[in-house]
């Protein structure tokens, strides 16, 4: 893929889900969240909103926000939950649902998520049972909510035996992409989402990958291919997404690297020992080293997948997770018990996600689980 960069100040990309009826535009650019509240008012004409966002967005970008929205006569409200995983809960979904139900937001409302992924997942989530149902719009301000969890409908949280092992399919209703909020971002939270979008070449476009691995720095450094990539990414999720909303098919491809990622989440406790984007990226090594010793994907292509994702500064190790010799991450039967709670079992069978290739996913349901756990056995014992 060398398709030319655009200037990063160009006009904003939109790009559209293709959902019939519930289709939705992605719009991409710097300081588009100024236009959020005139693309409220147009979509949805009298409708009130309630802002949910963490602590964190807030100090950065909900008053801009709400100034948006009120400037385009919408009224709104708010409420602010903890950053990171520990909101995504029982406790968090109390909080927010019944802070949406004070605020009267009814079934001709909308409610906003201005967050990350954590803030996207929990609002969604509140928003679909809801008075069994109430629109929402994903605003974005991390890397990965922009080019993965904001997009496809994807809502829920965690449960103590697993992530997102409760939630509902609810697309929003219109999705803003600011890419100057990025600029607020640590730097590990930045490499955490770059994981998302290195997954996408992985998984179906080599060309992007080779794109990604000559230009990863441009884009670290807020250059003229941040934009590029965020919407190649989104394009990309957008295409599966229309051919399969409720993931009965190829819409589980997008799920690279999380059957070992979503356990490494696990057995770190949904904890900041290990950003979700992280667990991502030591998953997709993983996999690509499975698909490997497996004899599907060539040796070479495997190490390329680590070393790229390593130059970025992610984890690709299980050695490299804080705190690694606890119980439960440096025991390859408990990880196996963890990953039994993925959501893709089926009849007790792990689905993965393997490679053929750079750019060529497959879906396998038919690994023995003898098999992972001697692979996941191996890995623990190599050296740090």
């Amino acid at each position: 893929m060398t398709a030319p960069l655009k200037h990063a100040n160009a006009d904003p990309i939109t790009l559209d889900v293709a959902l019939g009826e519930r289709a939705y535009e992605i719009v991409i650019g710097r300081d588009v969240l100024n236009s959020l509240g005139a693309r409220v008012a147009g979509l949805r004409p009298g409708a009130r909103t309630a802002i949910v966002t963490d602590r964190t967005v807030a100090r950065h970008w909900l008053e801009k926000t709400e100034a948006s929205l009120t400037q385009a006569g919408i009224s709104t409200s708010h409420v602010v939950v903890e950053e990171g995983e520990g909101s995504k809960s029982y406790a968090g979904l109390e909080r927010v649902s019944e802070a949406l139900i004070a605020a009267r937001i009814e079934r001709n409302d909308l409610v906003v998520a201005l967050g990350g992924g954590v803030v996207g997942d929990l609002a969604g989530f509140a928003a679909a049972i809801l008075r069994r149902g109430v629109d929402f719009v994903q605003v974005p301000t991390s890397l990965l909510a922009q080019v993965d969890s904001s997009v496809g409908g994807k809502t829920g949280i965690n449960s103590p035996q697993g992530k997102n092992l409760l939630g509902a399919f609810h697309q929003p209703v219109l999705v803003v992409a600011d890419t100057s909020v990025l600029d607020t971002l640590s730097p590990r939270q930045f490499r955490a989402g770059y994981a998302e979008v290195a997954k996408y070449g992985v998984l179906g476009d080599e060309g992007f990958f080779a794109w990604l691995e000559a230009n990863q720095g441009d884009l670290f450094k807020g250059g003229a291919g941040r934009e590029y990539a965020i919407a190649t990414s989104c394009r990309a999720k957008a295409a599966i997404v229309a051919r399969d909303e409720r993931e009965t098919g190829d819409r589980a491809l997008l799920n690279l690297g999380h059957t070992f990622g979503h356990a490494l989440e696990a057995a770190t406790g949904f904890s900041d020992r290990l950003f979700h984007g992280e667990g991502v990226a030591i998953g997709m090594v993983l996999a690509a080293q499975l698909s490997a010793q497996l004899g599907m994907i060539a040796q070479v292509d495997a190490a390329r997948i680590e070393r790229h994702l390593a130059e970025v500064g992610l984890p690709t190790h299980l050695k490299d997770i804080a705190g690694f010799a606890q119980e439960g991450l440096a025991d390859a039967d408990a990880l196996m018990a963890l990953m039994a709670q993925d959501k893709k079992v089926r009849r007790g069978r792990l689905t993965f996600i393997l490679l053929e290739a750079i750019g060529r996913a497959v879906i396998s349901a038919d690994v023995e689980p003898v098999l992972v756990r001697d692979f996941l056995k191996a890995k623990l014992a190599e050296p740090a």
